[in-house]
């Protein structure tokens, strides 16, 4: 299943793959308020309402009819955001620092960075784009193993680590987390995608592409299979330390090809659209100014 957040509202999509006229189900309205209105509200009770999503889903009428305008985060207020820095070789290389082997460097970004999947964005210093697959915690986890990873995600969605590299390294040790976290730095959508939704379409969550372009120019172009740490890894490594929360949000790493790789350097600019897609999730679109 494909769950929206719809001008604030959680909606189940019932037809169509585009977030301009796709059609869904108002979840409040369809379960006569047992669950929702509010995204966050279905993580804490994500069983109890799968459970009834699947039963319904086959007399579900749709009620709403989604656009980009609307759109929010389908996590719009998660109690923790984890972000996974240095998670593709080739990103390591790029920016100039080893790869990790038994811990990727860990982060977050604030949740006041976090927005949806269209509109625009006011350019912060160096602003560099980095794409990357957002895991949704369902159940809370501590000291889970990689095996058992999958049954704790609620889904996956569309992220964009967006990130002022000039913050970022204004001093050293280098601030990630207040680098990353202007307004609207954390687009999160279209919406998100179950993993059982993934596999009956044929694809494997361990083996996503994924990427994005500046004006129809490709500048990322990767797969998840190439993660140093997979995402059942990583979830696994954070459980070690933290107790992740169902609706935390795990920002999983950004292939290469960011623009502080690139020589000479390439940062966003006023006017530029960026598109943002990863294979079976969809895509995003921002516009900075």
């Amino acid at each position: 299943m494909r769950i929206a957040n719809h001008d604030g509202r959680a909606v189940l999509v019932l037809h169509g793959t585009d977030p301009d006229g796709a059609k869904g189900a108002d979840i409040a309205t369809a379960s006569e308020g047992r669950f929702g209105p509010d995204p966050q509200s279905l993580y804490g009770v994500w069983d109890d309402f799968t459970a009834w999503a699947t039963s319904a889903l086959p007399t579900l009428a749709a009620d709403a009819v989604l656009d980009r305008s609307s759109s929010g985060s389908p996590a719009p207020r998660p109690p923790q955001v984890v972000a996974i820095g240095l998670n593709y070789a080739d990103h390591a290389a790029e920016a100039g620092m080893e790869v990790p082997t038994d811990l990727p460097p860990i982060f977050t970004k604030y949740q006041s960075a976090i927005t949806g999947g269209f509109g625009e964005i006011d350019i912060h210093g160096d602003t560099d784009w980095e794409v990357e697959v957002v895991a949704v915690m369902s159940r809370t986890a501590h000291r889970i193993s990689e095996d058992e990873a999958w049954s704790y995600v609620a889904g996956l969605a569309v992220g964009q680590d967006l990130s002022d590299r000039a913050l970022q390294f204004a001093v050293q040790p280098a601030q990630f987390s207040f680098g990353k976290s202007w307004p609207r730095f954390a687009p999160i959508g279209p919406w998100l995608t179950t993993i059982d939704e993934l596999r009956a379409d044929g694809l494997d969550p361990d083996d996503l592409a994924l990427g994005c372009a500046i004006d129809g120019e490709s500048v990322q172009d990767g797969r998840t299979s190439k993660l140093i740490f997979s995402i059942p890894a990583t979830i696994a490594k954070l459980s070690e330390v933290i107790t992740l929360m169902p609706g935390d949000v795990i920002f999983t790493g950004t292939p290469d090809g960011v623009g502080l790789g690139m020589s000479p350097q390439r940062f966003l600019r006023s006017g530029e659209t960026l598109r943002t897609w990863v294979e079976g999730l969809g895509a995003l679109e921002h516009t900075f100014r």
